[in-house]
């Protein structure tokens, strides 16, 4: 173990200590790059879902250590294309804790894009190779470029060269069952110059129809001196202190449980009560953001993204979802949110998993 991976085990105490408390944990410092991040729960970049309003909704809550935009074009970040389709937006309050997380298959560009990043007032950057949708992938860029490991290494030296922020990157296992590549990808990406890595040990044809390796985590976390934020299929405390306690793994990135529950980091960290009323305010609150920073047509399609796994809450969740996408005005969406919740709809103690998927 390195003396730079030592200090990060020391700060943190050790998951496999008689009493570990994840709250202890969750709370402890943790330093990547030449930053210091408050605490070692954030929210995972997610496409669309991860939206400036959508987080605005989380901010209220608190409790995070960080928050990582929806994905962004390096192309368009860096001609200065439009934000809201390149979902290149921010509010100036979250950009101290904001990472913004970038996809493109070209070193120069993601390097001209990291740099209006950095112009920007960004805590840090994340380069995206986990997304394995068909209309990504396709351009070579997300998981594609796992499949040419002398590509992706250059594109993480162009960014690291680039910018001094902190450098994260989000991976998969990689296109076939091997955790060999997958350590092999950390190392490369560590020796580039990345300061942190997330990884979704997964490979990337899968849509989640199996389950996450978590071990995989562990012999990732093993392999480098970097910190390891892991993720994937984190639906409860209890998954989230398995995660830890299994892998050892630095922090948790915390994805599709945040969309559900947005005061999941608060909750966890800061011991945040959430009342019996949280669901119908965050699910009227968050029209009202989207509202603030997007068109209405916009607008419903965030919100009908967002109501597939906010639905999952509920024991007939199904009823939400239904009635969110049959509403076609923002009207009619906050009339039918408000229908909703005039009885007490029955709430699962645990997201139901097959509505997140």
């Amino acid at each position: 173990m390195t003396p730079r991976h030592q200090d990060a085990a020391s700060e943190a105490g050790s998951p496999q200590d008689p009493g570990w408390d994840p709250g202890v944990f969750f709370n402890r410092p943790l330093r990547v790059g030449r930053a210091v991040i408050p605490k070692r729960l954030f929210l995972a970049p997610l496409s669309k879902l991860g939206n400036v309003a959508f987080r605005e909704l989380i901010s209220g809550f608190g409790g995070f250590g960080l928050l990582f935009s929806e994905m962004a074009g390096s192309r368009g970040v860096a001609s200065g294309g439009g934000p809201a389709r390149s979902g290149f937006m921010w509010r100036k309050e979250e950009l101290p804790h904001l990472v913004c997380q970038l996809y493109g298959d070209d070193p120069e560009i993601m390097a001209r894009a990291a740099e209006r990043v950095a112009a920007d007032g960004f805590m840090g950057v994340d380069i995206n190779f986990g997304c394995s949708v068909a209309v990504v992938c396709k351009h070579n860029c997300g998981a594609a470029l796992l499949k040419d490991p002398v590509r992706a290494g250059k594109i993480v030296s162009a960014v690291r060269k680039a910018v001094p922020l902190p450098l994260f990157v989000k991976y998969r296992t990689g296109w076939h069952d091997d955790v060999a590549g997958a350590v092999d990808m950390a190392r490369r990406f560590a020796d580039e110059g990345a300061d942190a890595l997330t990884f979704h040990p997964r490979v990337a044809p899968d849509r989640r129809s199996r389950q996450p390796k978590w071990a995989y985590i562990g012999k990732v976390k093993s392999a480098v001196s970097i910190p390891v934020f892991g993720n994937g299929n984190v639906f409860d405390l209890r998954d989230c202190e398995r995660m830890v306690s299994e892998t050892e793994c630095d922090g948790v990135a915390v994805g599709r449980l945040a969309v559900a529950r947005p005061w999941t980091f608060a909750q966890w960290t800061d011991g945040f009560a959430p009342d019996a009323c949280i669901y119908r305010r965050c699910a009227l609150g968050l029209i009202d953001l989207l509202l603030k920073h997007f068109d209405a047509p916009t607008a419903m399609r965030r919100y009908c993204k967002f109501s597939g796994y906010f639905a999952a809450n509920f024991k007939f969740g199904h009823t939400f979802f239904s009635l969110v996408h049959r509403a076609k005005t923002i009207e009619a969406l906050r009339n039918a949110v408000t229908a909703f919740f005039e009885t007490a709809p029955e709430i699962a103690a645990r997201p139901n998993i097959t509505m997140l998927r």
